[in-house]
C-alpha cells in the first residue's frame, strides 16, 4: 500500500489507514475484492501539504472542494483547482503540492482491488489524469459516508460497506465529469440539447436538424456528440424513443401500433424491429416479461 502523506492533522481533518488485516480480509471477500479503500481522509485548508511518490502501488484519487494546488508527473505539471478531480493510477511516479497562498481542501482515497484498473480508465479521459467534476454534494456526502470507518473499532461490516459506497462514489465522478463536460457543446449546452431530443420523442428529427440546433455542422456536430456522449446523436434519439417506448408499455395498455404512431412510428413492424434491437425482447415480449 502506498503510504499516505505525513501532513500534521488539523482538528477538523481526518485520515483513516485500513489496517493489514482488514486489507487482507478485503482483497478476499467477494462483496469487496473488486475495489476497497487501503486509506483516505480529508485535509481542510491544507498549509504545506506536499507528497512525492516514486513506488505507487495502488491508485489515488485527489478531490479538490477548495483552494488550489498542483500535480506532477512525468508527462509536467498541472494545477488543480476547486471541482477538479486528480486520478493517479498504480505505478506512476508523481508529487503533488497545496498552493502556498491558496491551499486546496482535498478529500482523497487510495484504492486497489481487480475492478481498480477498470474504474481507473473508465475516469480518465485521453490521458488526462486531472477531471472536472465540480463540488456537488453527492460526492461530499459519499467521501463522509465512507469516512465514518474511522470510529467503528475497524469492523469488517463497516469496511465492506465503506468499500460498495467506493465502487458508487467512482462511479458518480463519472457522472458528474459527464454533466460538466456537457455544459458547452458550441452555442449548444449538451442538457438542453438533450432535453430538446427528449421533448420531441413522438416526431422524427434528422442529424441536421439536431446540428443547427446546436450551430455546428452535421459532421462537426455528430463527432463532438460521441465524443461526448459516447453515442451517435441519431442512436442516442432512438434510445429516447425505445425508453419512452418501455414507459409506455408499463403503465398503459395501448396496443403496439398505438405505441409505434405515438412515438412517430407509421410503420408498427418498423418500431418493433427497432425495439428488439434495442431492448432485446419484441413490445409484447416485454409487455409479458414486466416484473415486481
Amino acid at each position: 500500500m502506498s503510504r499516505p502523506s505525513n501532513w500534521p492533522l488539523s482538528a477538523t481533518a481526518a485520515r483513516v489507514l485500513t489496517p493489514k488485516f482488514l486489507l487482507e480480509a478485503l482483497q478476499k471477500h467477494p462483496l469487496t475484492s473488486g475495489c476497497y479503500p487501503t486509506a483516505m481522509g480529508h485535509y481542510p485548508n491544507a498549509y504545506g501539504h506536499f507528497m512525492r511518490r516514486e513506488q505507487h502501488d495502488d491508485n489515488l484519487l485527489l478531490f479538490c472542494t477548495e483552494g488550489r494546488g498542483w500535480v506532477q508527473t512525468r508527462a509536467g505539471r498541472f494545477s488543480v483547482n476547486s471541482g477538479d478531480t486528480v486520478i493517479l493510477p498504480r505505478a506512476l511516479e508523481h508529487s503533488y503540492a497545496a498552493d502556498e497562498l491558496s491551499p486546496w481542501t482535498l478529500y482523497w482515497v487510495h484504492f486497489q482491488g481487480t475492478d481498480a484498473q477498470a474504474f481507473v480508465e473508465h475516469l480518465l479521459i485521453e490521458g488526462d489524469y486531472r477531471i472536472h467534476s465540480g463540488v456537488e454534494p453527492s460526492l461530499l456526502t459519499g467521501f463522509e459516508q465512507m469516512l465514518t470507518v474511522g470510529s467503528t473499532g475497524y469492523s469488517l461490516d463497516a469496511f465492506i460497506g465503506a468499500a460498495n459506497r467506493l465502487r458508487h462514489l467512482l462511479a458518480e465522478f463519472a457522472l458528474c465529469r459527464d454533466r460538466q463536460r456537457g455544459q458547452n457543446m458550441g452555442t449548444m449546452r449538451l442538457l438542453e440539447l438533450q432535453s430538446f431530443m427528449r421533448e420531441r420523442v413522438s416526431s422524427s428529427l434528422s442529424l441536421k436538424e439536431l446540428a443547427a440546433f446546436t450551430g455546428l455542422t452535421p459532421q462537426h456536430f455528430a463527432t463532438r456528440y460521441k465524443a461526448e456522449t459516447g453515442y451517435s446523436p441519431m442512436r442516442h434519439f432512438l434510445h429516447m424513443k425505445m425508453e419512452a417506448a418501455c414507459r409506455l408499455l408499463d403503465s398503459t395498455q395501448h396496443s403496439v401500433k398505438f405505441i409505434a404512431a405515438n412515438l412517430g412510428y407509421l410503420d408498427p413492424l418498423y418500431f418493433s424491429r427497432m425495439f428488439r434491437q434495442t431492448v432485446g425482447l419484441s413490445p409484447s415480449q416485454y409487455r409479458k416479461s414486466q416484473r415486481g
